[in-house]
């Protein structure tokens, strides 16, 4: 066998699981694109709030602090501001208790972000604990890790066919064969074209679009410090990125799997969710893009040796939090796939496993 581990995605979750593995035996990564990270993991919003999402989710984003905070630079300080409608009480009440935020006064949330409507926002929520992510500085942290140990990562490697072996598998790409006794599906918004491929039975994951815009700072401002802002039920949030704003509407629209674009109506809407909060109007766009995020049925990430087929085993269902799952969830699967008893307790290893579906 070329390898022991054979890793199909070149994302977050992938180059992340390499420098775990590469710590158990030989390593390979295959990435389609040129580049690795190119879709959902280069057009993340890349902000750690470890409070984001479904329980299970929320335990693998806890896990994943310290190691974080393990590495200078990773995280820097932002913050995160929920602002509402004084018609929009229930959503925002929701959305303050669930993620642990601080109730400011609209006079408060205005010092921070300068440009907040106060004739239109009434309901103001703070929370500190919300950071940047470095996400070039993680991907390429972990991709010299796995490399140091002898892993080998290639680009423009689709991969097209995928045969079961006595003790392994033959993956064919455009990067050539190779054979391996393991495959770790972290394909992304692929994943179930990949089981197909592989003759495992795929799990229903669904990629939804998201899309975003880059927009002058507003009234030239100095908008480095304010927080990322979103609306209650997130129907739109504003980040603040490399001396401009992200604008998103937040939106979720079934897609195949592709190279996604932006949907110039749907941000639109999304634009007019943001401005209807602001002052300033956006008067033009420096450049919108968009990624697709990929769902399990039940929202959680997937993350173990395929029910049926052992060898095969799944990375997968980052859905929107890839970057701030990484660390706990690349050492689950190494932990899982070393035969070690994981860090993480038994409850939420099993809230992961692909067997709660059957």
């Amino acid at each position: 066998m070329d390898a022991d581990f054979l890793i199909i995605g070149g994302g977050i979750a992938g180059i992340s699981a390499a420098a775990r593995l590469s710590e158990l035996g030989r390593v390979i990564v295959l990435e389609a694109e040129d580049v690795l990270a190119h879709h959902a993991s280069s057009r993340s919003a890349a902000l750690y709030e470890p409070r984001y999402g479904a329980s299970a989710v929320v335990g693998l984003s806890m896990a994943s602090g310290d190691y974080f905070r393990s590495l200078p630079g990773v995280l820097g300080a932002r913050g995160l501001m929920l602002v509402g409608k004084a018609d929009g009480v229930e959503a925002f009440e929701h959305d303050l208790q669930a993620m642990a935020f601080d109730r400011i006064s609209v006079a408060e949330a205005r010092t921070m972000v300068p440009i907040l409507n106060p004739e239109v926002v009434a309901l103001a929520g703070y929370a500190s604990h919300a950071e940047d992510v470095d996400t070039d500085l993680l991907i390429q942290g972990f991709a010299r890790e796995a490399k140091g140990r002898g892993a080998q990562v290639l680009t423009k490697a689709r991969v097209s066919a995928v045969t079961k072996l006595d003790g392994g598998w033959r993956v064919t790409s455009a990067a050539g064969e190779f054979t391996a006794r393991m495959i770790v599906n972290a394909a992304g918004a692929w994943v179930d074209e990949i089981a197909r491929l592989a003759g495992v039975r795929t799990l229903g994951f669904t990629p939804y679009r998201r899309s975003m815009a880059r927009i002058p700072a507003p009234g030239g401002l100095d908008v480095s410090r304010w927080p990322m802002m979103f609306g209650p039920g997130e129907d739109w949030y504003a980040k603040p990125d490399a001396g401009a704003l992200i604008v998103s509407p937040a939106e979720e629209h079934l897609m195949e799997p592709h190279d996604a674009w932006a949907d110039d109506m749907v941000l639109a809407e999304g634009l007019a969710r943001y401005e209807e909060m602001v002052t300033e109007p956006v008067t033009r766009l420096l450049a919108s893009w968009a990624g697709l995020r990929t769902f399990s049925p039940d929202r959680v990430l997937v993350i173990g040796r395929d029910l049926r087929e052992p060898t095969f085993f799944w990375l997968a269902g980052q859905g929107g939090y890839g970057f701030q799952t990484c660390p706990a969830a690349s050492r689950l699967a190494a932990d899982l796939i070393g035969g070690r008893t994981p860090e993480l307790g038994a409850d939420l290893v099993a809230e992961l496993s692909p067997a709660r579906f059957g």
